[in-house]
């Protein structure tokens, strides 16, 4: 007697995520070394900070003597010291287990299926995949020369829409917009729609950026959210925070999980905020490669967008893909605009000078092979 086939679990799938597809992280360094045999591989795909971890965050988790018990679910010192030097109230901050967990937390307490929610295209590619998980309409508005066109966005809303973002510095493009635009863009937006302010890259930008908190003064319904995982060095903790009005953070807080920040990443994030010596190493050392980036690209001939983050997005003169595999091959790790929105840009984390240096050799080498159109030769790892 055959045996039964077995039942189909088709059914259970929610029909909005049968085409869905799940995020794809950059590659290891330990998938290069593994593949290739290349022992120190340089990483420049994930916009890490290439400085390495706060000093004083590290010393406040080995700090840590117990483990055993839950901690305070409100983080009351964290918030307030967040809140301090734009004197807010704590009642204004809501932490998060990374600015992604706040994002998907924004899709859970506002949007509904069928509820419209308007981005730019291409930009920080979660905004898109927590719509499709709530069944909402992606409204994907093109940039313009690389920058969030916001008067196409303000025409993109609909009376369904529920949640605009922006991502200033935008992810991958790393540009900005200007101040007054984006004032003039917050105060038009219907005052019952979420504004969604990502600026995972602020402390990166440079004096004539926009702070989003000083948009959300202008409009209420505004949520600006911040991370730890770049500036301060923190990406394996896993810490984002938001500042939004009382309404929306009590919104928010009452259907976000209990305990969602560990205790050694609020502790981590507190001693990192007044690492004001890292802090500034870790701009000084942006500037400076954003500089060396971008003579290096101009002697190469190669267009990159203006960049106010720590990373750039660079046009090559052969697809993205083959550019990526062909630097990775070659021991440098980037991120390949293919599934970015960029199929012929990378986006290259600022690194360290020697990173840098590396990245532009391996690249420059490369070019001119791209140029002439010529079919990759084989690699031999020695």
């Amino acid at each position: 007697m055959k045996p039964a086939e077995p039942a189909s679990l088709d059914r259970l799938l929610r029909p909005a995520l049968r085409a869905f597809a799940p995020y794809a992280p950059g590659t290891s360094v330990e998938e290069v070394r593994r593949r290739f045999g290349i022992a120190n591989p340089v990483k420049l795909s994930q916009n890490e900070n290439p400085l390495g971890t706060s000093p004083r965050a590290l010393a406040a988790v080995r700090a840590i003597d117990d483990l055993s018990v839950y901690v305070e679910d409100d983080h009351l010192a964290l918030r307030q010291r967040l809140a301090k030097p734009y004197d807010l109230s704590i009642a204004n901050v809501i932490c998060g287990h990374g600015s992604n967990e706040l994002v998907s937390l924004a899709f859970t307490t506002f949007v509904d299926a069928g509820d419209d929610v308007v981005m730019g295209k291409p930009t920080f590619s979660l905004f898109r995949k927590d719509a499709e998980i709530a069944g909402a309409r992606a409204i994907e508005v093109p940039l313009r020369d690389g920058v969030h066109d916001l008067d196409a966005m303000l025409r993109a809303v609909t009376p369904k829409t529920k949640i605009v973002f922006v991502c200033d510095p935008n992810n991958p493009t790393g540009t900005r917009a200007e101040r007054d635009a984006l004032y003039a863009f917050a105060d038009a937006l219907p005052a019952d729609v979420l504004l969604v302010f990502d600026q995972a890259y602020r402390e990166y930008a440079d004096a004539d950026a926009t702070d989003g908190v000083d948009v959300l003064r202008r409009r209420p319904a505004t949520l600006v959210l911040r991370t730890s995982s770049k500036i301060h060095g923190l990406a394996a903790i896993r810490f984002g925070y938001g500042y939004a009005s009382e309404q929306i953070v009590a919104w928010m807080n009452s259907v976000r999980l209990p305990f969602n920040v560990a205790r050694p990443a609020a502790a981590a994030v507190l001693a990192a905020l007044d690492d004001s010596e890292f802090i500034a190493r870790s701009i000084d050392n942006n500037v400076r490669g954003k500089a060396q980036l971008e003579s290096g690209f101009a002697e190469l001939g190669l267009h990159v967008y203006p960049s106010a983050a720590n990373f750039v997005a660079v046009q090559v003169p052969t697809t993205a893909v083959r550019a990526y595999d062909e630097l990775l091959e070659r021991g440098v790790i980037v991120r390949s605009g293919a599934g970015l929105g960029m199929p012929d840009r990378l986006r290259v984390t600022i690194g360290t000078p020697e990173e840098n240096a590396r990245f532009l050799a391996v690249l420059a080498e490369r070019v001119g092979v791209w140029r002439t159109g010529l079919v990759p030769e084989p690699v031999t790892i020695a």
